[in-house]
Parts: C-alpha cells; sequence; structure tokens
C-alpha cells in the first residue's frame, strides 16, 4: 500500500508513477500537491493508493503520533512506499489499516446522505473474484471483499445448509438395532436412544461460523449493517479476540484442505486474509475503481454538522443561508446562557464553523471577521421577525415570517419592552486535532483551544467593553474535536451514540462560554423591592444601564433582572451599583442559577420590614387632572399592602378589582372592563380598616391597566386570597402624594354617592370620583 498525505508537497519524481491515473499538476519547483482524501487503485504498481487526511500532520508537516527510533519525527516521504513502511511500528500499520475502513465508512455515509454532492468522486471499488492473483495488502479491500460476498452469495450458503441437514432427523435403522437396547411393550418394539444420520464434525458449517462470526465482528467495530441471516452460534468476545491474535489462522489451516467448490474456497481465503493480511487473494480490478473526496473540508463540515448542529433545512431561511450571501456551517437551538438548568423554555442561537485545519493551525483574522458578522446577521434576523411594522414583507415573506415566529417564538434576543439590552449569542470555531498515542475513543474527546500567552480559547468583540447584553458584545470561542472519534462516531452511525455526544458537546460549549462571561463580568440577579416599578426605574435611568441589565425571563416569569459589571475597574461602577441598591434586592447570580432560588432568602427579608410611607413622594397638583378620574379602593391587611406594592409574581405594583364577564357568576361590586374604561382613572387612593381613627391611606399614579386577568392567571400572581372570577388590573408606576385628604369625609360622600347612582352599596366597594370633586377635602397646601 502507497501512503500519500493530503496538501503534502511531494517532489514530483516520487510521486509521478503512483499519481499517474488521478489528475495532478506540478508547481514551478517541480512540487506535487494532491487535494483528495480516499483511497484508489493503481493498476501499474499493482497495488493500492491511500490519501489521508492533513489533519494527521502537524504544522511542520511531520506525522503525528510516530518516531523512528532515533527519536527523531517522521516525514511523509519516509512512508510513501511500502518498503519504508515496514520501518514503522506494528502499532502504527495497524493504525494505517483501520484508519482507510474508518475513512471509507466516513465517504460512504457522506455519499449515501449527499448522493448529488460533488465533492465526491466514485466508482466500484475491489472486489474478490477470479481475476490475476496479487498482493491485497490493504485491510480495506479485505474487509470490503468480505461484506460483497455476503451480499452476492446468500443462495450458495442457505443452499448449502440446507444440504447439509438434509435427513439428519431420519433414523439409521440399521445403527439403531444393531447399537441400541429395544424394549417390548403390548407387542410393540421401542428403542429409546435411536440414531439419526447427522454428523459429527462439519468443517462447512465452521467455515460459515467463522465468516459470520467476523462480519458480526465488523458490526459491531465499525458500523456495518451486514445481515447475518444464519442462526449458528457466533464466536464473540474473548474468544474472537484470539482469533485475531492467531488462533483464526492457525483453525484455518487446519481445515483447510477440507473444501473443493470454488466458492467455499474463495470464502476460505477471504477469511484467512482477513486474519493474515498479506495474504494472497485474487482481485478484479480496473483503472477506474476509487472513492475520493476532493474537498474533504465538505465531508469534515457534514460529520460536524451531524454530530453537533441542526440540519439546514431545519433551519428558517436567512439564518443558516443569510440574505447576503454567507452561509453559516452549524447553527442550532438550545437554552440560553442567562436561563437556568431547569427553565428550558428560553433558548438562543448557537453559531459554528468548522475549520478543516492540520492541527495546531491558528484561526485567521478573515475567519473571525466572517463569524462575528454571522452573528451579527442573526440578531437582526431575529429583531425583524418581532417588528410590528411589517409593510417591507409581501404576502408571501408575511405568511412565512408568522410561521417562523409561531416556531421561534420563544427565543428573542432583545429585551424590547424594557431594558432593550441583547441576549448574549454564543459562537465557536471547530477544528481538529489528533492523539499522539493515536487512539479514537478517548475521555477528552473535545477540548479548548488555546493559543500561546492566551488564557483562554474565548476572544471578544466589543463596542463598549463594560456592556455584557449589549448586541455588540460577541463572544467567539474555539474548540478542537478528537478528528479519530470523530471519525469512528460519524462513521459507525448509531443515532444513540450521536445523540449522547451531541447533548455532551452542547453542555460543554455552554458551560465553557459561561465560566468565561462570569470570569469577566460580575452576574447580578436583582428584583424591586416593594414599592417599587422596576421597569420604571429602568427606564428612568435607560442611558446608565443600557447594555449592563437584561430581562432574561420575559413576561412567563417573575420580573427578575440580569446585572453585570466588569470584574476590573469595579470602582467606576460601585455608585451605579450602590444606586441600584437602594432601589432593587440585588445578589450575586452565576450564568445558569436559578434568580428565584438566589434572591429567595432576600425577598423574604424584605417582606418582614414594615411597609413604611416614603419621606419624599411626587406631589400632583389636583388642579391639573380636574377632568380625571379617581378610584378609592380598599385593601385588606398588611399582606395584601405587599403584593400590591410588588410582591406578586411579577414584582409589578397593581391594584385588582372584580371584573364583570359575559357567562361568569353575577359578583356584588363587579363591573365591565367599559366601565372602568370609562372612568380614566388616573390616581388610585387605597384606605384600609380603622381609616376613621388613623386616618391613613396611600395614593398610587395609574400607569396602564389590564382589561381581562383570568381566575387561573389571578392565583398564579400569588394573591393572598381565595380567587373567584375575573379581575381588572390598575398598573402603577409610583406611590405619590395629592397633598392632605381628609380621607374619611371623602369615603362617607362617594359612598352616598354610589348608593345615589346604584341603589345599594357592597362593604368595601371600590368608589369611583373626580379630581374636582376630590380638591373639596384636600386641606390647603
Amino acid at each position: 500500500m502507497y501512503i500519500l498525505f493530503e496538501e503534502h508537497q511531494y517532489e514530483s519524481s516520487r510521486v509521478e508513477k503512483i499519481l499517474k491515473d488521478i489528475y495532478a499538476l506540478q508547481d514551478v519547483d517541480k512540487r506535487v500537491c494532491v487535494q483528495y482524501v480516499g483511497y484508489f487503485y493503481n493498476p501499474h504498481l499493482h497495488d493500492c493508493v491511500f490519501i489521508l487526511p492533513k489533519v494527521l500532520l502537524t504544522e511542520q508537516e511531520t506525522l503525528v503520533g510516530v518516531k523512528q527510533e532515533s527519536g527523531e519525527p517522521v516525514t511523509p516521504e519516509m512512508v510513501l512506499e511500502p518498503k519504508g513502511q515496514e520501518k514503522l511500528s506494528k502499532e502504527y500499520r495497524k493504525f494505517i489499516y483501520e484508519f482507510s475502513v474508518w475513512i471509507y465508512r466516513a465517504l460512504n455515509v457522506f455519499y449515501k446522505a449527499n448522493p448529488k454532492s460533488k465533492a465526491i468522486l466514485y466508482k466500484h471499488l475491489p472486489q474478490a473474484g477470479k481475476g490475476r492473483r496479487h498482493q491485497a495488502k490493504t485491510y480495506l479491500d479485505i474487509v470490503l471483499s468480505l461484506i460483497n460476498f455476503n451480499q452476492e452469495n446468500r443462495d450458495f450458503v442457505l443452499f448449502t445448509i440446507k444440504n447439509l441437514h438434509r435427513g439428519n432427523n431420519k433414523i439409521n435403522w440399521m445403527r439403531t438395532i444393531s447399537h441400541s437396547q429395544a424394549f417390548v411393550q403390548d407387542k410393540d418394539v421401542v428403542y429409546l436412544n435411536p440414531v439419526n444420520k447427522k454428523r459429527i464434525v462439519n468443517y462447512e458449517e465452521e467455515l460459515f461460523v467463522i465468516f459470520y462470526s467476523i462480519l458480526n465482528y465488523l458490526n459491531g467495530a465499525y458500523g456495518f449493517h451486514t445481515p447475518i441471516n444464519i442462526q449458528y452460534e457466533l464466536i464473540t468476545g474473548k474468544q474472537f479476540k484470539q482469533y485475531m491474535h492467531g488462533m483464526g489462522k492457525t483453525r484455518l489451516m487446519q481445515i483447510k484442505y477440507k473444501y473443493f467448490s470454488d466458492k467455499a474456497l474463495q470464502l476460505w481465503d477471504l477469511c484467512y486474509a482477513f486474519f493474515e493480511n498479506s495474504y494472497r487473494i485474487a482481485i478484479n480490478t480496473n483503472t477506474q475503481e476509487y472513492l475520493l473526496t476532493k474537498n474533504f473540508n465538505i465531508v469534515f463540515e457534514a460529520m460536524i454538522d451531524e454530530l453537533i448542529g441542526t440540519p439546514h433545512h431545519n433551519i428558517p431561511k436567512g439564518l443558516a443561508d443569510q440574505d447576503d450571501g454567507k452561509r453559516v456551517d452549524h447553527m442550532y437551538t438550545d437554552l440560553a446562557l442567562t436561563s437556568a438548568e431547569a427553565q428550558t423554555n428560553r433558548e438562543v442561537y448557537y453559531i459554528g464553523d468548522s475549520k478543516y485545519y492540520k492541527s495546531g493551525h491558528p484561526l485567521t483574522s478573515e475567519s473571525i471577521y466572517k463569524q462575528y458578522t454571522y452573528a451579527k446577521n442573526v440578531i437582526q434576523w431575529n429583531v425583524n421577525l418581532f417588528l410590528s411594522d411589517d409593510t417591507a414583507y409581501d404576502e408571501l415573506d408575511k405568511h412565512k415570517r408568522q410561521a417562523d415566529k409561531d416556531r421561534f417564538g420563544n427565543i428573542r434576543l432583545q429585551d424590547a419592552s424594557v431594558t432593550e439590552g441583547y441576549d448574549v449569542i454564543p459562537n465557536f470555531f471547530i477544528s481538529a486535532f489528533v492523539n499522539n498515542d493515536l487512539k479514537y475513543n478517548v475521555k477528552e474527546n473535545i477540548r479548548p483551544h488555546k493559543d500561546k500567552n492566551e488564557e483562554h480559547c474565548t476572544k471578544i468583540s466589543y463596542q463598549f467593553p463594560d456592556r455584557l447584553f449589549d448586541r455588540d458584545t460577541l463572544f467567539l470561542s474555539q474548540y478542537d474535536v478528537n478528528f479519530l472519534y470523530v471519525l469512528f462516531l460519524y462513521a459507525r452511525n448509531k443515532t444513540n451514540e450521536k445523540i449522547q455526544w451531541k447533548e455532551l458537546v452542547r453542555k460543554k460549549f455552554r458551560d465553557e462560554i459561561r465560566a468565561v462571561i462570569q470570569k469577566k463580568f460580575m452576574i447580578y440577579a436583582m428584583r424591586a423591592r416593594l414599592g417599587v416599578d422596576g421597569a420604571l426605574y429602568l427606564q428612568q435611568h435607560f442611558y446608565e444601564l443600557n447594555g449592563r441589565v437584561f430581562q432574561p425571563y420575559g413576561e412567563e416569569r417573575m420580573t427578575y433582572f440580569a446585572y453585570a459589571r466588569p470584574t476590573k475597574n469595579m470602582e467606576n461602577t460601585q455608585t451605579q451599583y450602590d444606586d441600584l441598591s437602594r432601589y432593587f434586592i440585588i445578589e450575586k447570580c452565576g450564568m445558569g442559577q436559578d434568580p428565584h432560588e438566589v434572591l429567595k432568602s432576600a425577598i423574604e427579608q424584605e417582606l418582614q420590614k414594615p411597609i413604611a410611607h416614603s419621606q419624599w413622594l411626587t406631589l400632583h397638583y389636583l388642579e391639573r387632572y380636574t377632568n380625571k378620574g379617581i378610584l378609592v379602593g380598599y385593601y385588606k391587611d398588611e399582606e395584601h399592602l405587599k403584593w400590591i406594592l410588588g410582591h406578586n409574581d411579577k414584582g409589578s405594583l397593581v391594584y385588582n378589582v372584580r371584573l364583570q364577564v359575559k357567562g361568569e357568576e353575577q359578583r356584588a361590586g363587579a363591573h365591565t372592563s367599559g366601565f372602568y374604561s370609562k372612568k380614566n382613572v388616573q390616581f388610585v387612593i387605597l384606605y384600609t380598616d380603622n381609616v376613621e381613627q388613623t386616618s391613613e391611606y396611600r395614593v398610587f399614579h395609574v400607569k396602564d391597566t389590564a382589561s381581562k386577568v383570568t381566575e387561573e392567571r389571578m392565583r398564579d400572581t400569588w394573591y393572598p386570597f381565595d380567587v373567584k372570577g375575573s379581575h381588572f388590573f390598575f398598573r402603577f408606576d409610583e406611590e405619590v402624594t395629592l397633598g392632605k385628604l381628609i380621607i374619611t369625609e371623602l369615603i362617607k360622600r362617594l359612598k352616598k354617592n354610589h348608593l345615589a347612582e346604584f341603589g345599594e352599596y357592597t362593604q368595601h366597594e371600590p368608589l369611583f370620583t373626580t379630581a374636582e370633586e376630590v380638591l373639596e377635602f384636600r386641606m390647603s397646601l
């Protein structure tokens, strides 16, 4: 077998004869570089030529994992011809033989999945026949010939076995009468031990057992799917290893001369050749037999995408195949970095690119720049998906856009409603390495790629170094995968193995990038304190918090915010952190931790504090709101007040009133949403029991309303009392003051007015009035 390496520069005189039947050109220095990977048969040499991937070479153009006896590295020229290979160790020669099968399997799997791909050059490979005998030196020849024999000679095997067993159960009466004792019972003669015609030793069946045991081994070791249609007890496990280590050749030689048919002799040749690679077998060959790929980077990309990514046909147009003509190698959706492991409903896009380099080859600046462009295009695609203005889309695009939104609605990279921050988008490169021990299946099958003088494998691109949640802050990691293991996994083509590794790799990517981010930034979870509208605060301090605060859990979770500040020069953000601490409960929270658990203790302590009026409240002059409505409502106790002040599932300041909905039972004090909307409520005044003695009340400015909150949703808000029916919500932005009001007299007036209008008054029913009327009960400012 002749061995070449992809893209290695050979002197043309050394390889001219070897490459005679494939297209090759020399440069001005009379050197030849082969751009193929795979296998072909050279009839002029009467031998096979194997072109190995360049990942088996180091940057210094020496072989990975093999050295001369002197300790010097081995160059590709040293192993080019069979004579040079004799100097290699037995282990390395074994590796080359087996590696040829794995490459064949990988190319075969790729070819079947992509039959129209122009990357593969394929024509029928060598197989056993009646041609001139020559030295078959490759494991690949033997394996393929064994598999091909099974495919083409099933009738021969079944016919032979049928003839061997014909008459096995018929009794040989002559031998039975002469050798077995008879018993007479009711005039009948009974023989308890009849003798049948079965032969004790059957060498043809033993050959079949060995043959199918080899096929069974190939199926398990390399992932072939060769059918085994007989029910023999096969040689497996330790016993088969003994056959591999010499017992197979010994046993085959013992039964060699028991066969006479051409097919049986051919099968014996194949089985013996499997155990002794140098044995001569008959192979029909011609110059057109090959399995080559002229772009192995495409095969490598397909291997990685199969084992890591999501198929491109399952990704919306514009994401992987981008509108500017760029094509992302690998993309999938997975748990967002800011989400807890248990919260699987929030995902982001993971964007990857395969780099088919020699081992240790550094990334180019062009590749890095392109990867950042991929990420920016993905962010813009996602933002466009949720734009309210779709006038720029034609009808077909609108329909497709809605379908993409329905499918990827759980991925929203921008928190457009509150912080206008962007979730972290992970980017990664995948390149290959080969272990010096040349092992396929080892524990460390993927590892971070670290260049010299680098702390970690991740590069950071940003516009503002202290803004984590900014669309221009992008993280780009590089990982190396064990090429042999990836080849092994892809070639075996076993779904369970691929799924397990995919989950392992995706988790590793997620954990690694989280660790890098937490090394660069301090991450905090924060939630508004009682009586503080967190969203309003963030809006009022948008400029100084933009890119530093993000709302990871959206509207379906409690209103927690992630806050990030850089680990270096933290004194510059200390003032900002101190300001936030006055309005928010804030605790360190690693990415991937649940903020509910992180903040649970602090929230409980917050709830134990007595509720007090703020010393400084915004004064609103009622004279400016004479045509606006005011609601005077009742709260039951301090627990109810805490719920109003933010101890609810969203941390919002809200007040609920009963809503009358068609089809629901009529409840006292309930009104329709239309009734509440017409009241145009601008302020809500809240009082509780003993107001006649304390004259205490609180005033809140209404930000907006929620026209219908169902009974089920109401229970989810942590409402401290029994819930029945739907409710209408008034949402506040802050607590304010309207000046000193004579609250007891105001309540008496409103109850009297309510009774006059509706004919009845239910205790603690909400009362409605106007700013103009409330002015009558305000003391002088």
